[in-house]
């Protein structure tokens, strides 16, 4: 069966293989592109059975005009790059990969909590500079330092990545409140669920690890921001849309917000102009909390799974049912 993967790098970058793939439809049949410029989609996979993307969008239009297209796998968790009712219409299967990165998104979640509260990649560069060596004293601190035990950790969205987040936060000793929605009707030892006010009013920390919906865009707005505990921190491994970038700077910029970490933003790659580029104690890195290799190679395996599920008629994490 012909198959196409439209932009294969960020998921294979060279230290993975996509043999799975070629046993499962054939020798010959698989064509693999690192990346697909848009006004190039259509002519790649308009005769193809199968197609594979993480980011690479596939219209309703392109959808209608691949007569032979078949099976469509989304190389990630998120599958708004796919108009799936499109999909559907045309008896097109999609899928996705629901469980690999949990491990990997907590632990990068913790990271960037920990860089904040010790600026470790900032102290070693001033060691580097040589700082310590014109030191007088043994040891010095060019940020405050922060303990965690004790403090409380607000999760908004307690799906698997955030209660993954949650048992790191209480091995640290943190106090643990959630907010989703519907909130679950039997307690959880060690968790509060509270509605979304009542958790930015007492967090030190926000994370973020809801899904996005156009009710939930720009969520942590000004007004919110105006809630949380001064001085407090917000983490964001979720969806870039989840906040208001330029009510955030400010935040940053008034010291409302004592510092963010984001590994997500609106429009990625980041725009030059994007306000929080500018803003003090402000951590952003380029959407790699979900890239462990042992992260990616889960994926893959699921992805393999999910077509090979297809094949023989008993598909898998199916979107579009």
């Amino acid at each position: 069966m012909k198959t196409v993967i439209l932009d294969g790098y960020a998921e294979n970058p060279g230290d993975l293989s996509w043999q799975g793939f070629q046993e499962l439809v054939g020798e010959g049949n698989l064509t693999v592109y690192d990346y697909t410029p848009a006004e190039e989609i259509l002519a790649r996979v308009e005769e193809a059975e199968i197609v594979l993307t993480n980011k690479t969008p596939l219209t309703g239009e392109t959808i209608a005009r691949c007569t032979k297209l078949k099976y469509i796998g989304v190389l990630a968790t998120g599958y708004n790059v796919v108009e799936v009712k499109a999909a559907k219409a045309h008896s097109v299967a999609v899928t996705n990969i629901p469980t690999y990165g949990t491990s990997a998104v907590a632990q990068y979640t913790m990271a960037l909590l920990l860089e904040l509260c010790h600026h470790v990649g900032a102290h070693s560069d001033s060691v580097h500079r040589g700082d310590w060596t014109k030191s007088r004293d043994f040891c010095y601190w060019n940020y405050p330092l922060m303990e965690l035990g004790g403090k409380t950790m607000g999760l908004i969205g307690y799906g698997r990545i955030g209660q993954a987040v949650g048992r790191l936060a209480k091995a640290f000793g943190m106090e643990l409140l959630a907010y989703t929605e519907p909130a679950p009707k039997e307690p959880e030892p060690g968790v509060k669920f509270v509605d979304l006010e009542e958790l930015l009013g007492r967090a030190d920390v926000v994370s973020m690890h809801c899904p996005l919906f156009p009710e939930n865009t720009r969520m942590i707005n000004a007004r919110r921001l105006a809630m949380m505990k001064r001085g407090a921190f917000l983490l964001n491994t979720a969806r870039g849309p989840l906040i208001d970038e330029e009510a955030v700077a400010e935040a940053l910029k008034s010291g409302t917000l004592g510092g963010a970490a984001l590994d997500v933003v609106s429009v990625e790659p980041i725009k030059a102009d994007n306000p929080l580029l500018g803003a003090p104690n402000c951590l952003i890195t380029p959407h790699i909390a979900w890239a462990a290799k042992e992260s990616r190679a889960r994926l893959m395996d699921i992805a393999v799974e999910n077509l090979r599920g297809f094949l023989n008629g008993k598909p898998v994490n199916v979107v579009n049912p």
